[in-house]
């Protein structure tokens, strides 16, 4: 095949053997960019390939240009034929040509559909991702009855001091202020009914049966959850999960099982604590506000206390530090590489550990509710 001069703009014209394929000739080069333009906007319907060997020069506009012409014609880049000295540029600028600044964004009603839609699929990934990973942390727990030496104690103590021990001021000091608030409130309106001392009623019931434990779980999905996205996105970062595998190691025993059970230890614990800083913020409020006697509070605080309100809160901390500890982790080795992606991930994390632990806890008061429990 005869090279084009060097001083012949760009050219396209079909093969005369075959109609589908599309000669390239000339100079594809930043000089003749407007005759580029011209010249794909010309190429006729029904092109299947592309020849550019015919091509004397080319730079990096031009391959844009033909990158762009193939996208626009659905046109896959495998279809083009360039020459051997040609292909390492078209390699570098294949491999960026679509990161280019968005456009500004379509406020209209299809664009918003369209939005809402991609979201509603992003989420549901999201939610089959996290049931995949539930079901391989529970298997790899279940391992541990059979191959107990996988268990890495250290790690899972260490990990319950950050989670559990740390977190106790915060807890217990939220968790009184908390208590107080809801006596004083509830007192307002109980006054207008000369039943005050109902009060102590509502504060115990509410702290034993939903909001210790509610307390206490958005905390640490707050506090622990992007804890472990972040620790865990850096290793990613820093390769230290592929250093992992490639040892042989399983980073499901190494990173998130220790923080799964240092949770599940902790957050009853944590529970327990906000339930006594709940009732002594109400008992505080009761003696230095109401003028109920701590005598006459502590003696109604008993005949109210029954123990399935404190079974109820209870039995729904494993739960949220199930969901927290495999949100956190999930997420954490969800991190693409870039510091962007550890942001996005992390807030990320700590969003869904929060909506997920108040949606459980809603679907779980119905449920009480309904058996009369």
């Amino acid at each position: 095949m005869s090279r084009a001069p060097n001083h012949h703009p760009p050219s396209a014209s079909p093969d005369p053997g075959d109609p589908q394929v599309l000669r390239l000739g000339g100079r594809w080069t930043l000089r003749f960019a407007a005759e580029i333009g011209e010249v794909l906007r010309a190429v006729p319907d029904g092109i299947a390939c592309i020849d550019a060997r015919g091509v004397d020069r080319l730079d990096s506009l031009g391959v844009l240009q033909l990158l762009r012409c193939a996208d626009r014609r659905g046109l896959a880049f495998d279809r083009f034929r360039f020459r051997d000295e040609h292909q390492a540029l078209i390699t570098a600028i294949e491999d960026v040509h679509d990161d280019r600044p968005k456009g500004r964004r379509d406020t209209g009603f299809t664009a918003a559909l369209e939005r809402l839609g991609r979201a509603i699929v992003a989420n549901a990934r999201e939610v089959l991702a996290l049931v995949a990973f539930l079901g391989e942390v529970l298997v790899k727990l279940l391992r541990l009855l059979k191959e107990p030496r996988r268990l890495r104690i250290t790690a899972t103590v260490h990990h319950m001091e950050q989670v559990g021990l740390d977190a106790v001021p915060l807890v217990a000091l939220l968790a009184f202020m908390v208590g107080a608030v809801i006596a004083f409130l509830g007192a307002t309106v109980l006054a207008d009914f000369g039943a005050t001392i109902y009060v102590v009623q509502l504060v115990t019931i509410a702290f034993l049966r939903e909001f210790g434990v509610l307390l206490a779980a958005i905390l640490l999905a707050g506090r622990t959850a992007s804890a472990f996205t972040a620790q865990i996105g850096m290793m990613v970062n820093r390769e230290e999960v592929d250093a992992i595998r490639v040892l042989g190691l399983d980073p499901i025993d190494l990173l998130v099982i220790p923080r799964v059970l240092a949770l599940l230890a902790m957050l009853p614990l944590l529970t327990f604590i906000a339930m006594i800083a709940g009732l002594l913020g109400g008992l505080a409020i009761g003696g230095l506000v109401l003028d109920i006697p701590a005598a006459a509070y502590l003696a109604r605080m008993q005949d109210t206390m029954n123990i399935r309100h404190f079974v109820v809160g209870m039995a729904k901390a494993p739960f949220f530090a199930l969901v927290i500890a495999l949100i956190g982790c999930l997420e954490g080795l969800q991190v693409q590489g870039t510091a962007q992606s550890l942001g996005e991930r992390t807030t990320s994390s700590v969003v869904q550990a929060i909506s997920l632990v108040i949606v459980l806890d809603a679907l779980a008061a119905l449920w009480f509710m309904e058996i009369n429990f």
